[in-house]
């Protein structure tokens, strides 16, 4: 598996690390914690912090797209922490996807991003 997450602040944040290539049994492993989210939070913050991150595979970038389209006003933040200028262009391009608010933090600058996607909501761990 490419992608591991666990979820904070009572369910209110998701924090998910992907490295390699996002494949779509990922989605299918994922999907369903982020909508127990939502289903029980309204809206959620999402910290995604990619290392040595390669993208999707195809079918993985349909279900991104999918979800993306069922989820656009779901999510409050999303926090994008990355190494590489792709990565950074990646947040801008996927802001009309979403009314979040989306901001790349580099990878030396994770607290900032940690600190930011908890701005005004108390922080409480819970592992998936």
């Amino acid at each position: 598996m490419s992608v591991s997450f666990h979820t904070e602040a009572d369910g209110r944040v998701i924090h998910v690390h992907a490295n390699g290539k996002l494949t779509k049994q990922d989605y299918q492993h994922f999907v369903p914690e982020f909508e127990k989210s939502i289903e029980q939070n309204g809206k959620i913050r999402v910290l995604f912090e990619m290392e040595d991150f390669h993208g999707w595979q195809a079918g993985a970038l349909w279900e991104d797209l999918k979800f993306d389209l069922k989820h656009f006003k779901d999510i409050e933040r999303v926090a994008m922490v990355g190494d590489r200028a792709w990565e950074k262009g990646m947040s801008i391009f996927c802001k009309p996807f979403t009314t979040a608010k989306v901001r790349y933090f580099d990878q030396r600058d994770s607290n900032q991003a940690q600190e930011w996607i908890n701005e005004g909501i108390l922080t409480a761990s819970k592992k998936c």
